[in-house]
């Protein structure tokens, strides 16, 4: 009888030590599961943040040649602003007013636009060159305009220089 108990005890270990060994198997089991779903999560996070990085590259690849160009447009304004309505000028000056009225919408169409100079003061697309009292103006708003700004897309490319209004 004794070899019986001595085999019944070692069924009984055998069972013990196979349903630790189910135990550990399934707690290594999760740990790899939750190490896998977290790192495929981290994946997806990574893949979708480097397409949006490369379309965010793609969109803005003509930025450079927009902040070249806005000289040129500065260069029309000008020239159309001082010169005069003579009949010899006003033929240049018609030429000169097609021209930019034509870079101008090439630019629209590719989605570089005017920033718009009315009203409050916004520093991320104003750049404050100087202050002045106004009575016609509130405080902290946008007196006179020294130089357009430009945005591509949704980027600032040059901000417009202004003059604030300060109230004293």
């Amino acid at each position: 009888m004794s070899e019986e108990i001595k085999n019944e005890e070692a069924i009984e270990n055998s069972e013990e030590v196979a349903v630790e060994a189910e135990s550990d198997l399934e707690t290594k089991y999760k740990e790899l599961e939750d190490k896998y779903i977290r790192a495929y999560a981290d994946f997806e996070n990574t893949k979708k943040r480097l397409e949006k990085e490369k379309q965010m590259a793609i969109d803005y690849t003509n930025e450079k040649f927009a902040k070249e160009m806005l000289p040129i447009i500065d260069s029309l304004e000008l020239a159309l602003a001082h010169s005069g309505e003579e009949s010899e000028a006003s033929k240049l000056r018609e030429g000169v007013s097609l021209t930019l009225d034509n870079l101008i919408k090439t630019f629209e169409r590719n989605g570089i636009k005017q920033i718009p100079v009315d009203g409050v003061f916004d520093p991320e697309m104003h750049e404050a060159i100087m202050q002045s009292a106004s009575d016609d103006v509130e405080d902290g708003h946008i007196v006179a305009t020294l130089q357009k700004g430009y945005m591509f897309k949704e980027r600032v490319i040059r901000p417009a220089l202004v003059n604030v209004c300060k109230k004293q």
